[in-house]
């Protein structure tokens, strides 16, 4: 496969081009991205699906533009790929043609490839394996249901935004429009039926960013955002029963007025319709699902355990990546040591495990403030895979381990409690300091209690003169003495 890849996505709204450069095997990161809102459907669905003259030129201008961009980058591979207003025009042939000329081939997708590569990114680049997607183009929506990391159907509905607003809300037909939408409902397959919906398109993305604004959500990050959907249905509604000129007091940026009444009726119908209960919005869709397709080849998801952003992260940071494993080691060691008294639950091994395999990747950017940079790029690196909670926490362990935990600190209700922390802390600090000692696989972990306290024994035959200083000097949890044998 190419290290640098371009993937295009010509929609009905919008045209997107997503460059991804890949740094091992399955580890990679997004190099660029940009979109131009070509709106090559315009007028399409007066006109019996026909694109017109002048949305055509303006998407070929944008794709010279993606070529020219993807260049620069020095992108060795360009896919492209375009959806539903173009595989239902008549005369797509015209496009087709004139992007050749200019050294692109698209590949026209129909309606369940589209829904494949949306639940391919889904499954592999969020923190859940099951659920049903659902991507709300311009001209149809997208369906997908997946179960423990497989895809079991998928279903392409003809109800889109621009459809939809063409076709019934410009002409001010409400009711029309419900009609359309619940008559196309009916021809899903029953089984398409899940409490967790993943949330895939702008506008999918567009309401969540409104709700985060509305319940005064401490984080900007939109991947992986969850919200109750019963808690927020009311407010789903009242975005499509606001006046367009009244929209952005409800959060709704300029660029999405246009299209985002039509594309949050879609939804709210879609989710009563399967039932859904929590609603997990993604960052991710068609573009990544066709990268992913590259990288994966004839596999639908990554090996066990594997998260692709951890992974770049060490391709990228990691100088020493044999520090890096012992580091980790150690701190597995630690916490199946410490299980017969369940300080930590189980739940955040995986949590122990990333932060102190990364946690000295801030040393790339400055020794001093390395706990510092890595708090920052772990949090905003650590893109896929995790929720929210487990990127904030990760982060949290590489800023405060080896030092004092702060009396407020930052996002308090996205954390554990301040015991767990502490402990998680101090694993951390362990297996940063321990990792630096000769033959760091030797290190033998006792746990004594004694009228409710308790003392780690830290046993080697060759303990390191200046680690034994700094280990003496660590903090530890109110109730926990260290020491050294």
């Amino acid at each position: 496969m190419a290290k640098i890849t371009a993937v295009i996505d010509i929609g009905s709204n919008s045209a997107r081009m997503a460059i991804f450069e890949k740094t091992s095997h399955f580890g990679f990161h997004l190099l660029y991205e940009s979109k131009s809102k070509v709106r090559i459907s315009e007028n399409s669905y007066e006109h019996k699906g026909y694109l017109q003259n002048e949305p055509i030129q303006r998407a070929i201008n944008a794709l010279k533009s993606f070529l020219w961009i993807a260049k620069l980058h020095k992108a060795r591979k360009i896919l492209c790929v375009a959806t539903s207003a173009v595989r239902d025009a008549p005369n797509k042939a015209i496009l087709l043609q004139k992007a050749k000329e200019i050294g692109l081939n698209i590949k026209v997708i129909d309606g369940n490839k589209e829904s494949y590569f949306g639940a391919l990114a889904a499954l592999n680049l969020l923190p859940y394996d099951s659920g049903i997607t659902i991507d709300i183009g311009g001209g149809s929506t997208e369906c997908a249901l997946i179960e423990k990391h497989k895809i079991l159907d998928t279903y392409s509905l003809d109800i889109g935004t621009i459809r939809l607003k063409e076709l019934f809300l410009d002409k001010g037909d409400y009711q029309g429009a419900y009609r359309f939408i619940q008559e196309h409902l009916q021809k899903l397959p029953p089984h398409f039926r899940h409490s967790r919906v993943f949330g895939i398109g702008g506008s999918a993305r567009a309401i969540s960013k409104a709700i985060q604004k509305q319940i005064q959500y401490p984080l900007s990050t939109l991947h992986a955002f969850e919200y109750n959907f019963l808690e927020q249905k009311g407010f789903i509604q009242r975005i499509y029963n606001t006046p367009t000129q009244e929209l952005c007091k409800l959060g709704i940026k300029e660029d999405r007025l246009d299209s985002i009444q039509s594309g949050s009726l879609i939804f709210h119908l879609v989710l009563e319709h399967f039932g859904a209960e929590k609603v997990v919005t993604s960052g991710v869709g068609v573009r990544e699902g066709v990268f992913l397709k590259d990288l994966l080849k004839n596999k639908t998801s990554f090996p066990p355990n594997f998260n692709p952003s951890v992974r770049n992260l060490k391709d990228r940071f990691i100088r020493n990546p044999q520090l890096s494993k012992n580091a980790k080691f150690i701190a597995s060691k630690l916490f199946i040591s410490q299980k017969c008294f369940n300080l930590i639950p189980q739940s955040f091994a995986m949590h122990l495990n990333i932060a102190s395999e990364l946690c000295n990747v801030g040393v790339a950017l400055n020794f001093y403030e390395k706990h510092r940079h890595s708090n920052y790029i772990l949090f905003n690196a650590l893109n896929y895979a995790l929720t929210h909670q487990d990127r904030l926490l990760i982060a949290f362990l590489t800023q405060y381990n080896s030092k004092r935990l702060p009396n407020n600190y930052p996002y308090e209700q996205l954390l554990p409690s301040l015991e767990i922390l502490q402990y998680l802390c101090l694993f951390v600090a362990l297996a940063n300091l321990l990792s630096k000692n000769p033959n760091p696989k030797d290190f033998v972990f006792t746990w004594i209690e004694d009228k409710n306290h308790l003392t780690l024994h830290i046993q080697h035959q060759n303990l390191s003169y200046i680690l034994e200083e700094k280990l003496k000097k660590l903090l530890t949890p109110p109730n926990l003495s260290l020491k050294l044998c």
